[in-house]
C-alpha cells in the first residue's frame, strides 16, 4: 500500500470512531496528479446529496503536462462504497451529529487509488490537550522501558 496522502490533523482534531475504504471516481489527469502525490486533504470532508457520498474541498493540483482539458483543482469528487454502507454512515451522521473526513488516499496493491473516509466526532480544546498530555506519558513510559532494559 502507497499512501499517497495523509491528513494528520484530522487525527488531532477529530476522534475517528470508524474507518470504511472507499474508491473514488476521477479524471485522468487527476489520476496522474494524484500518482505524483500532488494531494491535499486539508479541510476536505465528504457529504451525502441524492444517495451518492461526495469528498469535497480535497484540492489536487492540475497535472503540470496537462492540455486544455486539465481538471479543475477543488470540484466535488463521488466516492464509492455500497448502499447499505452510505445508510448506515447517514444515519450515524445525521443522529449522533458525526462528520465524514478523508484520513488518507492511498494506491492499494491492485493500484486503485483508494481513500481511506473516517468517521469522526469533533475534539473541543481540552480534549485535545488531555489527548496530548496522554501521548506524551505513554511515550515517556516506552521511553523509561526502552531504556530500563
Amino acid at each position: 500500500m502507497l499512501i499517497l496522502a495523509d491528513n494528520r490533523k484530522a487525527r488531532h482534531d477529530y476522534q475517528v470512531l470508524d474507518q470504511l475504504e472507499v474508491g473514488i471516481v476521477l479524471t485522468g489527469t487527476e489520476v496522474k496528479s494524484c500518482r505524483a502525490r500532488n494531494i491535499s486533504l486539508a479541510d476536505a470532508y465528504a457529504k451525502a446529496d441524492n444517495g451518492e457520498l461526495w469528498l469535497h474541498n480535497a484540492h489536487i493540483a492540475p497535472y503540470e503536462q496537462g492540455n486544455r482539458n486539465n481538471h479543475e483543482p477543488r470540484r466535488p469528487r463521488k466516492l464509492l462504497l455500497q448502499k447499505r454502507e452510505l445508510r448506515r454512515l447517514v444515519q450515524a451522521i445525521e443522529t449522533k451529529g458525526l462528520t465524514l473526513v478523508p484520513l488518507k488516499i492511498y494506491l492499494n496493491p491492485r493500484s486503485l487509488i483508494k481513500v481511506d473516509l473516517g468517521l469522526c466526532r469533533g475534539r473541543q480544546q481540552h480534549d485535545k490537550r488531555d489527548e496530548m498530555k496522554r501521548q506524551a506519558d505513554t511515550r515517556e513510559t516506552q521511553r523509561a522501558v526502552r531504556e530500563h532494559r
